[in-house]
């Protein structure tokens, strides 16, 4: 799909189509209708009221023109002069308070009618990137790659993903369809570590792909898994020394499985956790608990 040189996925345009639709419905702003004309127009500035790492910048064009074009059905022709939109910050730069995001110019009606449903996505989007970026300035200078989780809202997830990475995160599995996690239910239920793990791998065969990662709760559970060769293994609410005595094992075995810490991971845990050899630290925190950033629209 392409909207004015923007080229989106299905999935993201269909995330835009809900958000203006949930909004506008089948009528449309009836305040902006009923304070301003169709001759009425005006320009409006996006800026940042907050430091952070700017992340839906892409989203602001194609959604003015969806709101267009949502407002067009309601009249029955388009605008005679469609929204204007000019984005001067890309996803991933850095915001400071006063930074100007976009200059957007055309009828008022258009205008407002796309405000709140352009900020939440760029407040709610920008803040996982800004999270992301502190931890992973955290994690620089260290081999250590901060991943994100599943944790993310429904039907939200490209573009929480899309905003861990331009935060510096990297992308954990998609979903459950491109990756083998064994977590401790799974493991529970298949009678144990070894049991869950010769099931995964008789199903993948004598393919190297999907990878096979397992969830282990104890140090005793990862030496029973490591000899088994997973690909990943994670180490779930596992303390410093522990992690550390895996990595240990992991080291002395010569064995490539790539280890993962997760669970209760924070900006104040992180470098302890970093420091003992992991290869990937995992938090859901940076999807399911990122505050939005400030961002706002104000009519010049």
């Amino acid at each position: 799909m392409l909207m004015r040189g923007v080229i989106m996925d299905n999935g993201v345009a269909d995330i835009l189509k809900i958000a203006v639709a949930e909004d506008l419905g089948v009528v449309g702003d009836i305040t902006s209708q009923a304070l301003f004309g169709d001759s009425d127009h005006g320009e409006a500035l996006i800026r940042s009221k907050r430091s952070g790492v700017l992340s839906g910048a892409t989203l602001i064009t194609p959604l003015f023109e969806l709101v267009d074009s949502h407002l067009s059905t309601l009249t029955s022709s388009p605008p005679a002069s469609p929204t204007k939109t000019e984005v001067y910050c890309h996803d991933g730069d850095a915001l400071e308070p006063g930074k100007v995001i976009c200059r957007i110019t055309g009828p008022v009606r258009s205008i407002l009618s796309g405000e709140r449903s352009i900020l939440n996505l760029l407040q709610h989007l920008s803040g996982i990137a800004t999270i992301t970026a502190k931890m992973a300035e955290t994690l620089k200078g260290t081999p250590v790659r901060l991943l994100d989780t599943r944790k993310t809202n429904p039907g939200l997830r490209a573009l929480e993903k899309a905003a861990v990475r331009h935060g510096g995160g990297v992308n954990h599995r998609a979903g459950l369809y491109d990756m083998v996690l064994i977590k401790d239910t799974h493991v529970k239920r298949a009678g144990g570590v070894k049991q869950a793990l010769a099931r995964a791998f008789a199903w993948r065969g004598g393919k190297d792909t999907p990878q096979i990662e397992i969830e282990v709760q104890t140090v005793e559970e990862f030496l029973e898994a490591l000899p088994l060769g997973p690909d990943r293994i994670m180490l779930d609410n596992m303390n410093a020394q522990e992690i550390e005595t895996c990595v240990e094992a992991r080291n002395a075995s010569g064995l490539k499985t790539e280890l993962e810490a997760s669970g209760g991971i924070s900006l104040f845990t992180l470098p302890d956790i970093a420091a003992t050899g992991v290869d990937f630290i995992s938090s859901g925190a940076i999807t399911h608990s990122a505050p939005a950033l400030d961002i706002h629209l104000v009519m010049v």
